[in-house]
């Protein structure tokens, strides 16, 4: 596994293999017990690593999830000032024939047009938080399981090389 940053390992799986061997001793002169403990410290160190990658993650979509979730209801408030003026415009607009109507008119069409700003704006942070699984982490933990399967097929290919 020293051609870690070769096989494309997350920064975890790259700390792991680019640790000195136990004891000094090359990879091919260890025991299997030997082999085997060293496989089982860096498995729990890993994932625990990608633990922790993947609940930043979550956070930082939960975060963006919330953020949308505020500027849709803002947007929704403001629509609700725009049709409360536009309800008064058509009252003003009945019950006088001035221009008074015109300016309410003005006002309510503003406002829907701000609360669909603020609605786009807050559906841009919804699609970034979606879907609330931690991609990264995933694909990180999928290279480290692909660059671990390489690595234990290329050293019983030399082991069964070794023997003969």
């Amino acid at each position: 596994m020293n051609q870690s940053s070769e096989a494309g390992l997350s920064a975890p799986a790259q700390r792991l293999s680019a640790e000195a061997p136990l004891e000094g001793r090359p990879m091919g002169e260890r025991s299997t017990g030997e082999l085997v403990k060293l496989v089982a410290e860096q498995v729990s160190v890993l994932v625990r690593d990608e633990m922790k990658l993947a609940q930043l993650e979550m956070t930082r979509k939960g975060k963006e999830a919330g953020t949308g979730i505020g500027m849709l209801g803002g947007g929704g408030v403001i629509a609700l000032y725009g049709v409360a003026c536009l309800i008064a415009c058509a009252i003003l607009a009945i019950a006088h024939a001035v221009p008074a109507w015109l300016a309410a008119l003005i006002v309510g069409a503003a406002l829907l047009l701000l609360a669909a700003i603020v609605a786009a704006a807050g559906r841009r942070h919804m699609k970034r938080a979606t879907p609330p699984m931690p991609r990264e982490a995933v694909e990180s933990i999928r290279t480290d399981v692909d660059a671990v399967k390489e690595s234990v097929s290329r050293e019983s290919a030399n082991r069964e090389r070794a023997r003969r």
